[in-house]
């Protein structure tokens, strides 16, 4: 017997528009495949509901509230959807459709790159985390890629005290592997020196670095690299996100891509124009 429709009861929970961009882009179930399976017992709106709650209000799994699914059956959705890619699928998609919404190309060729270290909690394992000794932070650190107007393009998460240069060598030739347009990636000085030769050398990217002003004191906007510090501001707005509590590292990079997927998905149902903010500041980024 199906269970009853629930109504919408919290900020985070997805609105009819929304969720008539989410539904086309999860998996068919499993009972509608060839090799078949049971009915799932919840609605796939309240499993998404249920994820989105806890990424928006940072709580834990076992402390959700009654209308909605178990939280085993939550997890177990969260789990297999991000393993088997449906969540970077989404934001991918998402993230096209508002690009071309904004008269881009689908296919962004400039990028921009950054980092974020963040405290662990206890349920962070030793394995999976270090200490950032320029941040003086215990604990993870997200590697971000966005384009010229802030959106997701890849995200990755490694302990800490990992060096900026070091993952970004992986994280550029992910990129190349599944962005093969990319030609340009902007960064702050801590990815110059070899990292820059490497990539022009084996990825054929030009990858270019902004310094701060000399003699500059405190917080300042850089061009371009306000973008991707601007994303990483977003991702902090969400309650689960603004530490890391996940086991699993990849258990991490699917909270941040659930953050980032509620944004876009608010911003492309939202009445009026979908520029707003995306367009305050144009330039000839691509």
């Amino acid at each position: 017997m199906p269970s009853p429709v629930r109504p919408r009861r919290y900020p985070s929970d997805t609105t009819i528009a929304e969720w008539a961009l989410l539904e086309p882009l999860l998996p068919v179930p499993a009972c509608q495949t060839k090799t078949g399976g049971h009915p799932e017992k919840w609605p796939r709106r309240q499993i998404v509901d249920a994820i989105r709650y806890i990424v928006d209000n940072g709580a834990k799994r076992r402390a959700l509230p009654s209308g909605y699914p178990p939280w085993e059956t939550v997890y177990g959705f969260f789990a297999r959807w991000n393993r088997r890619g449906v969540v970077t699928y989404i934001r991918d998609h998402l993230r096209r459709r508002l690009r071309t919404g904004l008269g881009r190309c689908a296919y962004p060729v400039t990028l921009i790159i950054d980092s974020q270290s963040v405290k662990g909690a206890s349920t962070v394992s030793r394995a999976t985390r270090g200490f950032d000794p320029a941040k003086l932070i215990n604990g993870r650190k997200r590697h971000v890629a966005v384009d010229t107007k802030g959106l997701p393009v890849m995200i990755m998460v490694t302990p800490a005290v990992m060096q900026d240069r070091d993952v970004a060598r992986e994280l550029l030739w992910r990129l190349r592997l599944t962005h093969p347009q990319i030609t340009q990636v902007w960064a702050d000085s801590a990815y110059a020196g070899q990292l820059v030769t490497w990539a022009a050398d084996f990825l054929h990217i030009t990858l270019k670095t902004v310094s701060r002003p000399k003699g500059a004191k405190g917080f300042v906007v850089l061009p371009r690299r306000w973008r991707v510090e601007r994303t990483l501001g977003w991702i902090m707005n969400a309650r689960r996100t603004a530490r890391d509590h996940e086991r699993l590292p990849q258990h991490s990079e699917a909270h941040l891509n659930w953050a980032l997927i509620t944004l876009m998905t608010r911003r492309l149902t939202r009445k009026g124009p979908h520029t707003g903010n995306w367009n305050k500041k144009k330039n000839s980024d691509t």
